[in-house]
């Protein structure tokens, strides 16, 4: 028997309501793009990236269970427990699907489920509208080795101690813009692509300052410990 299923809302299809995946559509988010066509030619502009990004929609995620019961007023019992299980929250929340190790949607059921019911079990669906990204559990700069992913993971340090100027290289090995939380034991300074931002002492996140996909190298300036905590979000 396949236990296997999604974690949702703090539980789990199977252990908490016994339900079997029947089926499974993990849908890709679509680009947004801003096009326009210069008058009487075939000249297309694309503006998608002009502030630096491409944008995505919202991604859907379909999940077909099957319900049993043989009594067919438990069979109600339970799918009226499932359907509020599932359309209880009031915003997206974290999704574990267990076939996806290592990541999370956050997703929310906005449409209403449907239930094809046969004579002691029916299958319901149900479409789930997340996120455009899948993030990922564990923080960039782990050591957990045993989860290390040769193909979608970087190594690399991001908490240093700064003695009056320090040049950091940090990557961000997703495909979305990353705004760091940043823990600072000493007000400093960071400086990239010529602009200087302030980091105060304690815990921040400014979303003027982000990581780019791929290499970011900038200045930090102070005396101190900092530290930049950031997960990569992918398709």
């Amino acid at each position: 028997m396949n236990r296997f299923g999604i974690t949702f809302d703090g539980k789990h299809s199977y252990r908490d309501f016994d339900l079997t995946v029947a089926e499974k559509v993990i849908g890709n988010p679509r680009k947004r793009k801003i096009k326009e066509r210069i008058p009487f030619s075939n000249v297309v502009y694309d503006f998608s990236g002009i502030y630096g990004e491409q944008e995505y929609e919202e991604r859907t995620l379909t999940y077909v269970f099957n319900v049993k019961d043989y009594d067919k007023i438990d069979l109600e019992n339970k799918k009226t427990e499932v359907i509020n299980w599932l359309l209880k929250p009031n915003k997206k929340v974290k999704l574990v699907d267990d076939y996806i190790p290592g990541y999370y949607f956050l997703a929310e059921v906005e449409e209403n489920p449907n239930f094809d019911e046969m004579r002691y079990h029916g299958q319901l669906t149900v479409n789930f509208t997340a996120y455009p990204f899948r993030i990922a559990e564990r923080e960039e700069g782990h050591d957990i080795w045993d989860e290390f992913n040769f193909l979608l993971d970087y190594a690399q340090e991001t908490k240093f101690d700064v003695f009056g100027s320090l040049d950091v290289v940090l990557y961000n090995p997703g495909v979305n813009v990353s705004h760091p939380i940043i823990n600072a034991t000493e007000p400093m300074e960071i400086v990239k692509n010529g602009i200087t931002y302030s980091v105060p002492i304690g815990q921040s996140q400014s979303f003027d300052f982000s990581l780019a996909p791929g290499k970011n190298g900038f200045t930090v300036k102070g005396n101190g410990t900092i530290s930049f905590h950031f997960r990569k979000e992918l398709i």
